[in-house]
């Protein structure tokens, strides 16, 4: 199977965001989605965004245009979720965004009416059913082929860190699961879903795609779930692993630093420099971890072992590319992280909002939809909820 890899802009960036429809009166996902889109789509039809359905009827995906950096990207989605917003505000529905629903039940979701959902669901039965998850999808243009591998695999380094800060699923169905991201662990279930697999060139690649095909374990490309996988289409690297945002300075700051992962790395491959990659059995280690604690993980970070706190090794990330995000005109977004960092990412921020609540998740649907409006602190929800 030979799949060409389109041309893109090195290092543009798309963006991708479900977000989560919710009843403004009791906080249960509702399944407006195909009514949002019926008056959205058509409405945005020469915009640069979109905006369409996903697995459930309980989401909407907004989707960015093609952006020269990423408050381009983000500014597209802003847009839209406005656009969303003409239809949800007077609808009495709430829009929010994390890696799951603190309370909502699988069984009583439906699913999008589409051949290819239904022959998903048809053939995971239990887990497909139960995939009440949410993130956002960051692709980054690439500028040849032959990087993409060793760029796939370098950045797999650096999985736990985007992990950890984006990690927002503590809650599942009703129960307080331990995890800061439950939906990490749901998510690779379904088939081809996970981790990628250690392939050096777009060959092995190609390859793969044939075993995938030849045995009807996929149709085509785009089945492909990985966390980090190429977006031959689109000419991208698409990195999949972040549970959702609850925020749009916090997917605009996660966006940023894998816009300048990605650059960095390719100007290495331009030097002829190689990329550290580390053992896969690390980075599966490193996976669990930081689903498991979050920013209070410690992960391996090269090929030795060593170990460090994630935090304390973003840190000396961000260090290390300040100069790349003045050049790529991404450093406002970026120093969001050292925000995640301070404040706490949304798995902590819910936690806290639950436990100030006697451990009513109705509050921490409340507190979704306040931060996916407006962004207020953690400060300020908890100042305005506790007697």
């Amino acid at each position: 199977m030979t799949v060409p890899f389109a041309r893109s802009a090195r290092s543009s960036v798309g963006l991708e965001w479900e977000i989560m429809l919710a009843d403004v009166d009791t906080g249960d996902l509702a399944p407006r989605a195909p009514e949002i889109l019926a008056t959205v789509e058509e409405a945005s039809a020469l915009e640069r965004y979109t905006v369409t359905g996903e697995l459930l009827t309980n989401t909407v995906e907004v989707t960015s245009g093609v952006g020269d950096t990423v408050a381009a990207a983000v500014d597209d989605i802003a847009d839209a979720i406005a656009a969303v917003r003409t239809f949800t505000d007077s609808h009495g529905i709430d829009l929010l965004c994390a890696g799951s629903h603190p309370f909502a039940q699988w069984y009583d979701q439906q699913v999008t009416d589409k051949t290819r959902y239904h022959k998903l669901i048809e053939r995971t039965q239990w887990w497909g059913r139960n995939m009440m998850i949410w993130g956002i999808h960051v692709h980054v243009g690439v500028d040849d082929v032959n990087k993409v591998f060793p760029i796939i695999n370098a950045l797999a380094v650096y999985l736990p860190h985007l992990q950890a800060l984006s990690a927002s699923s503590p809650f599942w169905a009703g129960d307080r699961t331990g995890y800061a991201s439950n939906r990490a662990l749901v998510f690779q279930q379904l088939p081809t879903a996970g981790l990628p697999w250690p392939l050096q060139d777009w060959s092995q690649f190609e390859g793969y795609l044939d075993d995938m095909v030849g045995t009807g374990v996929i149709d085509d490309v785009t089945e492909v779930r990985w966390d980090i996988r190429p977006a031959p289409r689109w000419g991208t690297i698409e990195v999949r692993a972040c549970d959702g945002m609850s925020t749009l300075p916090e997917l605009a700051a996660v966006a940023a630093l894998v816009q300048v992962l990605v650059e960095m790395f390719s100007r290495r491959l331009d030097e002829g420099l190689p990329l550290e990659t580390i053992q896969p059995w690390f980075i599966r280690e490193n996976k669990w971890r930081a689903a498991r604690y979050g920013l209070d993980a410690r992960v391996i970070v090269d090929h030795e072992g060593t170990q460090r706190p994630v935090v304390e090794h973003l840190r000396d990330t961000l260090e290390q590319v300040a100069d790349i995000a003045v050049e790529l005109k991404c450093a406002r977004e970026l120093a969001g992280i050292e925000t995640i960092l301070t404040e706490g990412a949304s798995y902590a921020r819910q936690l806290a909002v639950a436990d100030a609540a006697d451990g009513d998740l109705r509050a921490v649907v409340r507190h979704l939809v306040g931060e996916f409006r407006s962004g207020p602190t953690l400060r300020d929800h908890l100042a305005s909820t506790t007697p």
